[in-house]
């Protein structure tokens, strides 16, 4: 079986920036990154998840692409840089491909845009549309380090860069690349809180995934990339499995039929049976049907022997178009050399979990796991679903 290695990551996160932080955050079940915020939704107060650490400036030649979501991204590029300078050394600029999700890419410009024009008549002289544009963040990322090879976007709402890696791998082994650069970013803006807030899908407080209070999410920001080459390292994409039930543009299958079938993809892919699977990532959006669909998803799968499963939603928002990349992110982290302990992320909430729905077995704070493989989730709207594997390959 071809071997995919994951050799780099770069992180941009409300846990942090780099490994070892947004690690320790993780396994802390540390919930800082949330901030509440009065300028998102009108007459609305709201919790979002926020990165906070200061963020590079985009390069005055590269003006055209200046945005937050690029911002996000630039901080994680910068942290895999030296990596894809060798490769371009080693390959060619021309063999190392890019392939990202977003749903936001640089919105919020557009609506700094639109109250400029509402209060001058005029659009701002800097004002460029293609920001908003979702191939943007791949433009903007060729262009950073000026590569030639294949470049584009996936935007399947909250799938996207959980996808990402299965475009990565098709790319390989097809011999298109000798290295993809994948991951994701997506930024606070008004549209996707207003859209959410319209649903009646924003929760009042913290998120709480899979308890009988939850009522709705909590919208997160973020950026996560990732080097993947053909052969062997610490790290390793096992299996990826994709599906789409498209029960409802909004709502998933009751029974979690399209997620049943991405988790078994991945398990095929992977070449491993659910027992070996140490641990899931789960969607957990804390909304009335992912989590109950969810829920009787993994009952099918796994049956009686469900793994350790916790949803990192409450520490970091919902990032949509992000969050299967940052999400990717931390299970390589659990799976990496900064966690020898082999803790879990615990499930942060009232721990009241809804009756109506199968019992999992929920992450305890400060408890370890055997960890060789690692299962995360992500299901979208129009029931777009995605299930990664990762694994430990040599160190």
């Amino acid at each position: 079986m071809t071997q995919i290695a994951i050799t780099h990551l770069g992180l941009s996160t409300p846990l942090g920036d780099d490994p070892q932080t947004v690690l320790r955050h993780l396994l802390d079940g540390d919930t800082q990154g949330m901030q509440w915020r009065d300028d998102l939704i009108p007459d609305t107060r709201v919790l979002v998840g926020m990165v906070n650490s200061a963020l590079p400036s985009i390069a005055p030649e590269l003006q055209r692409f200046d945005c937050r979501n690029n911002q996000l991204l630039q901080c994680a590029a910068e942290q895999i840089s030296s990596a894809v300078e060798q490769a371009k050394q080693q390959y060619g600029a021309d063999r190392i491909g890019i392939v990202l999700g977003t749903s936001t890419s640089g919105i919020a410009k557009g609506e700094k845009a639109l109250a400029y024009r509402a209060e001058h008549g005029v659009l701002p002289a800097d004002y460029l549309y293609s920001k908003q544009e979702l191939g943007n963040s791949c433009d903007f990322l060729q262009h950073y380090f000026d590569l030639t090879g294949p470049c584009y976007t996936v935007s399947t709402a909250c799938s996207s860069s959980a996808k990402v890696f299965a475009s990565a791998k098709r790319l390989l082994l097809a011999g298109v690349c000798d290295m993809v650069i994948v991951g994701g970013a997506d930024s606070l803006c008004k549209l996707t809180l207003n859209g959410f807030h319209s649903l009646e899908s924003v929760s009042k407080a913290h998120c709480q995934p899979f308890s009988r209070n939850r009522d709705g999410i909590n919208i997160g920001e973020g950026a996560a990339l990732f080097t993947l080459t053909l052969g062997k390292a610490e790290l390793m994409l096992a299996g990826v499995g994709e599906s789409s039930d498209a029960h409802h543009i909004s709502s998933p299958h009751p029974e979690g039929t399209g997620a049943v079938a991405a988790i078994e993809m991945a398990l095929q892919d992977a070449d491993i049976a659910p027992s070996q699977v140490g641990y899931v990532n789960l969607h957990g959006t804390a909304t009335m049907k992912n989590d109950a669909m969810e829920s009787r998803a993994l009952l099918k799968v796994f049956g009686e022997q469900i793994p350790p499963v916790s949803s990192t939603k409450p520490l970091t928002g919902h990032a949509l178009g992000a969050a299967g990349a940052l999400e990717a992110a931390f299970c390589l982290l659990l799976l990496s050399q900064y966690n020898d302990q082999q803790a879990l992320p615990p499930q942060v909430g009232d721990q009241e979990w809804d009756g109506d729905n199968p019992e999992l077995p929920f992450v305890t704070p400060g408890q370890t796991q055997a960890l060789d493989y690692i299962m995360s989730n992500s299901f979208a709207f129009g029931g777009s679903n995605a299930s990664v594997i990762f694994c430990r390959g040599e160190s």
